[in-house]
């Protein structure tokens, strides 16, 4: 067995961290090897390390370098896009990729925990969303049980939901989709395009067929 999973939420201080740890303590119990990841943090205390990163390091019980279980970790608690600016870097998906690659080789679960909402931007017109479809990973979404609450859960999903539909209308007007034509649809970069057409792939809903990704599900399947 080997899983992984990508995990969000409606918020910030919804609960994803709880949620990350409750389970890797379950996987732990159940005598797996499991390991939790997060790739961005913002918010340090004075020796620089981030109470969520520490959360998720002591619930797993696959031991790896601090730098593959968290890139990416900013002082000030801001949003992560504008303190990677002031930091004079940009966040770049590569070696949250390599990180995710390490730590599956390792474990038989990963949880990848991600940072606020799931549209939070990530500076370079990319988000938290991106990074999901980036890693080609099933998303867990942590709704906190508030006033309001089945509003966040529905925009969250709604957004989750729009990419599928996006590729299913162009599948119904070209017979397939297209990175190019996929690209001008989200108005993003090409090689964002290529990264969800490839998620897609992977989760069956859609099928390569050389350059070109037909539909094999609806949308319907993501609750749109």
């Amino acid at each position: 067995m080997n899983t992984a999973y990508f995990l969000t939420g409606t918020d910030t201080e919804i609960g994803k961290t709880f949620v990350t740890c409750a389970l890797l303590h379950r996987a732990g119990l159940d005598g797996l090897k499991a390991v939790g990841l997060k790739p961005i943090a913002a918010g340090t205390d004075a020796a620089g390390r981030n109470d969520d990163v520490e959360a998720i390091r002591a619930a797993s019980n696959v031991e790896l370098p601090r730098e593959i279980i968290n890139p990416y970790c900013f002082e000030p608690a801001i949003a992560p896009h504008i303190a990677a600016a002031e930091a004079g870097i940009s966040i770049d998906f590569g070696p949250i990729t390599a990180s995710c690659e390490a730590a599956r080789k390792q474990a038989d679960l990963v949880v990848v925990e991600g940072v606020g909402g799931f549209c939070v931007p990530l500076g370079n017109q990319r988000s938290t969303a991106d990074l999901a479809v980036e890693l080609g990973l099933p998303v867990i979404l942590v709704v906190g049980m508030r006033l309001g609450c089945i509003n966040h859960a529905l925009l969250t999903a709604e957004a989750i939901a729009d990419l599928a539909r996006k590729v299913a209308a162009l599948n119904q007007r070209d017979g397939c989709a297209r990175a190019a034509s996929l690209r001008d649809e989200i108005g993003g970069g090409r090689k964002v395009a290529i990264h969800i057409l490839e998620f897609f792939d992977r989760i069956g809903y859609t099928r390569r067929v050389r350059d070109t990704h037909v539909s094999r599900g609806t949308p319907e399947q993501f609750g749109s």
